[in-house]
């Protein structure tokens, strides 16, 4: 953990390795039809050779029954306890583009939908439109004006965009416009304090204006709003590990993240095949590797149960190209769960594996829920991973006389 006591004073700066492959939305749930999990029907072979040489367990990665957002999920994967240090979405997919932002600056996600002719919500990401296709609809957001702040639109990939304001007195206590469901209209931003009501009043009235401009468009006729946040300050995650660390994630957002917390972020493509490529060109410049795979929480969101069968049966495949480097340590683990019968982030426990010269296995023989949940590391809260991994690594040493 970052507020371990005295934790600068026991970790050891090495030239052993570790890789963390952190697979957004790993954890599932059994499909009513067959019983089994998406990591049970799934053929994993690499995966459950992994987990037969492994320390394995579930983590926790906010509390017991709280479903995380993939922010908490992920500081808690970097040992940041999630419900001290908390980041909007809004400032991660803005530092994740390159946006720059000023500490009274406020930044949001946004991404389009489609509303039917009442205005009731269609689909909450407009069919997930191809950046193509989004990236003129941006344009004609981004000539929205409205009194008393600067605003700005800018595209992220896919539906996705960032909404950004600038001014005097903003302030980000703000409710988001994303009823996290169908058939029913979108929200309206609200102050949460009288100090909000100003910057509440500026969202809306772009909003408004955003309805007016959108309303002709086919497939992504209005826009919602999540995560409305300022820059934080968070402990180095460098400083804190004594690490060289690099992230290698495709998406923005988790690029973000990673700024935020101080990784060196590399540039690479945009499918999981070019991170791997990203992984082995730098793999001599950094000891510790953050790697993000996005494929199976999409599926998982979309409620597509054999969609995400196929985006870890896929994932399973790349997973020699990383064993082939020989790491010190690997780490398989996941932010959150999203299993496709729920169609959304949930609050199962997630599987982890830890390999390393130290594990011998545990006597499992697949990498799935039910059977990590009789593994050595048993079920813990994710914040404490990375003191394991670094132990793995022999980057700890005694605490205490």
């Amino acid at each position: 953990m970052i507020d371990f006591p005295a934790l600068h004073d026991i970790v050891d700066s090495t030239p052993s390795k570790v890789v963390m492959i952190v697979v957004d939305g790993l954890g599932g749930a059994p499909s009513p039809e067959t019983g089994l999990s998406e990591l049970e029907t799934a053929k994993l072979p690499n995966l459950d050779m992994l987990a037969r040489e492994s320390s394995v367990g579930l983590t926790i990665p906010v509390a017991p029954g709280v479903a995380p957002g993939s922010g908490p999920g992920h500081l808690s994967l970097f040992g940041y306890n999630p419900l001290k240090y908390f980041i909007g979405r809004g400032v991660l997919e803005a530092l994740g583009i390159g946006v720059s932002m000023g500490k009274d600056d406020v930044a949001a996600r946004g991404n389009f939908c489609l509303l039917d002719k009442e205005g009731l919500l269609v689909d909450r990401r407009a069919g997930r439109i191809s950046s193509q296709e989004s990236f003129p609809l941006v344009e004609v957001l981004d000539e929205i004006e409205v009194d008393g702040v600067e605003l700005s639109v800018f595209p992220v990939k896919d539906y996705r965009f960032v909404f950004l304001m600038k001014g005097k007195g903003l302030s980000d206590k703000l409710t988001e416009t994303d009823p996290q469901r169908i058939g029913v209209a979108p929200l309206e931003v609200e102050a949460l304090g009288e100090k909000a009501e100003k910057t509440r009043d500026l969202a809306n009235s772009f909003l408004l204006q955003a309805r007016r401009r959108l309303m002709g468009q086919e497939r992504a006729n209005m826009l919602l709003l999540r995560g409305f946040s300022r820059v934080p300050t968070f402990p180095s995650f460098n400083d804190s590990y004594k690490l060289n660390a690099a992230a290698i994630a495709a998406y923005p957002m988790y690029r973000g993240l990673a700024n935020v917390v101080g990784m060196n972020v590399i540039n690479c493509g945009v499918e999981f095949e070019d991170e791997i490529e990203s992984l082995n060109t730098n793999y001599n410049n950094h000891d510790f590797f953050y790697v993000h795979y996005k494929p199976a929480d999409a599926e998982g969101e979309d409620g597509n149960f054999e969609g995400k069968v196929r985006a870890l049966e896929e994932l399973d495949v790349m997973i020699p190209r990383i064993l082939d480097l020989n790491p010190d340590v690997l780490v398989v683990a996941g932010d959150h769960a999203t299993p496709s019968i729920l169609a959304a982030h949930s609050w199962h426990y997630v599987p982890v594996l830890i390999r390393s010269k130290y594990t011998l296995g545990d006597g499992v023989e697949s990498f799935s829920e039910r059977a990590f949940s009789q593994g050595s590391l048993g079920t813990f809260q994710a914040e404490h991973l990375m003191l394991q991994a670094l132990s793995h690594a022999g980057k700890l040493s005694k605490y205490g006389p």
